[in-house]
């Protein structure tokens, strides 16, 4: 439990800091995100909701309890993941540019698999079903 615990956080926290500090850019719509956005071909009036967003995701998953709000948020994840990949692979830039991508998306799945090692576990012990409710 307690190994679960720490890798949990460690993933959870290195994605969190990740979405927070590119979130902030977002929200303020600093010069260097709009020209990101621009070169995307994406409008700068976008930016502040997307930044919003991940900062809303990362409040969820660090809120204690509201398993649906995490599943959606490790989903919103994704989805913003996978939309900055394609935006990037469309408009040509490298593959060397990829590798934030498949850290993005390493954090992402550890966080999420130990999340729910930990759910599990926590209902193990408390006597509850590890099988969330729809």
């Amino acid at each position: 439990m307690k190994k679960t615990a720490i890798f949990y956080w460690i993933f959870t926290g290195l994605l969190s800091a990740i979405m927070v500090f590119g979130s902030i850019p977002d929200i303020m719509s600093v010069p260097d995100a709009v020209a990101l956005f621009q070169h995307l071909g994406y409008p700068a009036y976008l930016l502040p909701f997307i930044g919003t967003a991940k900062l809303l995701g990362v409040i969820a998953l660090l809120t204690p309890g509201f398993p649906r709000l995490k599943e959606w948020a490790y989903a919103g994840f994704v989805i913003d993941l996978s939309g900055a990949m394609y935006s990037s692979i469309s408009v040509g830039d490298p593959p060397s540019g990829w590798l934030l991508f498949i850290i993005g998306y390493i954090l992402i799945a550890g966080s999420y698999v130990f999340h729910h090692k930990r759910a599990r576990s926590a209902a193990r012990h408390s006597g509850l079903s590890a099988k969330p409710s729809l």
